[in-house]
């Protein structure tokens, strides 16, 4: 059992909450659910909707048909009518409808005028949603108790039950199960990670589509004690990162590719101060503006060394939402152990994006510091920078030991921080710092492999792209094609183990990426020497999915 729906219209009829409320009441009956927005930059007017899809089993991305379009405006009757099922519904308000088969013009907007409130419209519709499905209104209670504050849900609770009663059942979902399953979103879980993992200070600029992680986390100050700071621009929400980290705060900041350009050159404070630091890039297509609301993976070949000079740094991009709530506490641990600079790739598919999993393992985190806990043994004329045997100087927090005093410049400097001009110095340092990115190589994670053991074709992916890809490769798999996936989370300092044993024996390898060039084929290529040998690229601001993936294979490369 597996079913689509689209919900749409313009911006400011409330097609976010509707289709967050829609979601609520599917995930309350015991489903798998995933959604994925899209919506256009603007307040008022243009085109936004949102895709669910559900089942009775776990799901990794949406499909491109369509059982049920719930459309507030004739933009969405136009765009999305062909994508629907033979057998399917397009419920709208009566003033849209027409001649055309499975369309359902109902009485939405005179309902709620009748009941009045003419802005639960959207509750009438997706009460007729419901009904349509075959779900029972047990339980739905609760749904609103959470959805709507008090002075608005009674009325919403009338409407829903209004529209309920305009439909017969159509759709066999099949027997509603129990509801053990957390729905969340890429970005919340990123934010929710971050409060596990112990941050206590953030600081951002708003940008699309970073801002719900900020938003997240700012809801959450006062019941955790966290620090949430909007700066006035990226430049000084990155510095007062670095110093909130310097002073012994676990810190962190996000923002998207325009923000993050302007905070390479701190990213360079961080890397020669040894500072610990997390930085977020939520990427979307650029350049410059681009398409501010939209996804792409077109970031990965400037993030690997953006800032002048040479500083070791470790990229980890993230797949889903359980894959980031790990990650995120992940580098920011690493970050700490290594005095180093985590680069944490998403994009908007990723962080607006939301799917029903198991409940996160908060017990199997842990928080850790690798700060200076005693006195230390040179505290008359500290060495923050310590020529260490493994390269990794002993961390002070400035303030903790009277008399110690923890010196930091951006200047290249001495074991102690003064600044200095000694050539033997300089090498000693440049090697103490980037010999970082050898000890990483014992903390780097393989690839995930998908598919059949020994692929005749092996694709390359990363990030997001993991949900389409592994949906692709069981779909080809069932249709007898040895076809395999290798989907990179870790991504600078390169894993190799996985990547050379599947390459090996590969007739073909084809990267899957969400950017012009083939940066992730581009970096394989560069430390390895392994080519792909085709492409299937997608740079339309719209995520894969695995329909189209599989059939742009079949086209393209078999």
């Amino acid at each position: 059992m597996e079913y689509s729906i689209l919900v749409g219209g313009a911006a400011g009829q409330g097609i976010e909450t509707l289709a967050g409320a829609l979601e609520k009441i599917i995930k309350a009956k015991g489903f798998h659910l995933f959604s994925t927005k899209d919506y256009m930059s603007r307040v008022r007017g243009g085109h936004n909707f949102t895709q669910i899809r559900f089942s009775d089993s776990p799901l990794t991305g949406y499909w491109p048909e369509l059982d049920i379009i719930l459309a507030f405006d004739a933009e969405t009757l136009k765009l999305h009518s062909d994508r629907l099922k033979e057998g399917g519904y397009i419920i709208c308000d009566e003033k849209l409808a027409g001649e055309k088969p499975g369309l359902l013009g109902l009485p939405l907007e005179k309902s709620a005028k009748e009941l009045g409130n003419p802005r639960v419209a959207g509750t009438i519709a997706m009460g007729a949603v419901a009904k349509l499905l075959g779900f029972s209104t047990d339980g739905l209670e609760q749904v609103f108790q959470k959805e709507y504050k008090e002075k608005i849900r009674e009325i919403n609770i009338k409407a829903f039950h209004e529209g309920y009663q305009m439909m017969t059942p159509h759709f066999d979902c099949g027997p509603e199960k129990e509801d053990r399953q957390i729905l969340i979103s890429g970005n919340q879980a990123l934010a929710l990670g971050a409060l596990a993992g112990g941050v206590a200070f953030y600081s951002g600029y708003p940008m699309t589509p970073s801002t719900s992680i900020m938003t997240y986390l700012s809801e959450k100050q006062a019941e955790t004690g966290i620090v949430v700071e909007q700066a006035e621009d990226e430049i000084a929400a990155i510095n007062m990162a670095i110093g909130a980290s310097y002073a012994g705060v676990r810190a962190m900041t996000a923002t998207s590719g325009g923000g993050f350009s302007l905070m390479t050159e701190a990213l360079g404070l961080a890397g020669i101060t040894e500072t610990p630091l997390v930085v977020i890039n939520s990427m979307r297509p650029g350049p410059a503006t681009g398409f501010p609301t939209r996804t792409e993976q077109g970031d990965l070949s400037f993030i690997l060394s953006a800032g002048h000079g040479e500083i070791p740094r470790m990229v980890i991009s993230v797949k889903n939402p359980e894959d980031g709530f790990y990650q995120i506490q992940r580098a920011l641990n690493l970050a700490d152990k290594y005095q180093l600079l985590v680069i944490v790739l998403s994009d908007q598919f990723f962080g607006d994006s939301s799917r029903t999993c198991l409940p996160f393992d908060f017990d199997s985190l842990k928080i850790e510091r690798y700060l200076q806990k005693d006195l230390p043994e040179d505290h008359e004329h500290h060495l923050r920078y310590r020529l260490t045997e493994n390269g990794i100087s002993p961390r002070v927090i400035p303030g903790k030991f009277p008399g110690v005093t923890v010196l930091a410049d951006s200047d290249e400097h001495d074991e102690r921080g003064n600044i200095t001009e000694s050539a033997e110095m300089r090498i000693a340092m440049m090697e103490k710092r980037m010999n970082k990115l050898k000890l990483l190589q014992e903390e780097l994670q393989e690839p995930e492999y998908l598919g059949v053991e020994n692929p005749q074709y092996l694709c390359i992916a990363w990030g997001s792209t993991q949900g389409p890809v592994q949906e692709a490769i069981e779909i080809l798999n069932k249709e007898g094609i040895a076809i395999g996936a290798l989907v990179f989370g870790d991504i600078w300092p390169l894993p190799l183990k996985n990547l050379e044993k599947y390459a090996a024996h590969a007739e073909k390898i084809i990267n899957i990426e969400q950017n012009y060039l083939g940066q992730m084929a581009r970096l394989i290529r560069q430390e390895t020497g392994i080519k792909c040998t085709d492409s299937i690229l997608k740079y339309d601001g719209r995520p894969f999915n695995a329909y189209e993936i599989v059939q742009r294979l079949k086209k393209e490369v078999f």
